[in-house]
């Protein structure tokens, strides 16, 4: 009987690579793909077996690249697709995986989907992408729900009142 093989994952060492503080290679004081790339042999002496490399898509930067706004690209501030390819190039003939840090839950309030979903009207096929429920209470001050922060403070609805940046992907599209 074969022994199942352990997931790669499951005893590997990652290192998270912010982009805009790990290796500026151009001078321009936030670093970059091109700079993550040349510090490669270094992750390499410290044995670690991966890269999880911070959000590096277009985004207004309201949540550390989180806040997407084109996942089919990357942000002119870490530089191009050709650099994130190289990037990825190096890093699998190093022997490296390579995880990236992309929220499902929400996009940038900048996406072209979102703003299409702004203008459509309700029960479209673009607003179904989103969610658009109000909350409870005369003005809609209220949550919808019972649930609460995960780590205290404010609810989605009520960091969404407050914050508009962050709309929430449908998972019912």
């Amino acid at each position: 009987m074969a022994t199942p093989s352990v997931p790669w994952w499951r005893d590997a060492v990652m290192y998270q690579v912010y982009l805009r503080s790990f290796l500026d290679s151009d001078g321009d004081g936030v670093g970059d793909l091109r700079g993550a790339r040349t510090g490669l042999p270094y992750l390499a002496t410290l044995g670690v077996d991966g890269l999880w490399l911070s959000p590096c898509s277009p985004s207004p930067q309201h949540d550390h690249g989180h806040d997407v706004a084109d996942y089919c690209a990357s942000d002119p501030l870490f530089g191009g697709l050709h650099d994130f390819d190289g990037l990825l190039a190096d890093a699998h003939s190093l022997g490296f995986k390579v995880i990236l840090d992309v929220v499902p839950h929400h996009c940038s309030a900048q996406h072209p989907r979102f703003r299409e979903a702004l203008g459509a009207e309700p029960g479209s096929a673009a607003r179904k992408r989103f969610h658009f429920a109000g909350g409870r209470g005369t003005g809609g001050e209220l949550p919808p729900n019972n649930w609460r922060a995960m780590f205290g403070g404010h609810s989605v609805l009520e960091r969404s009142q407050q914050l508009s940046d962050f709309p929430a992907l449908s998972r019912n599209c």
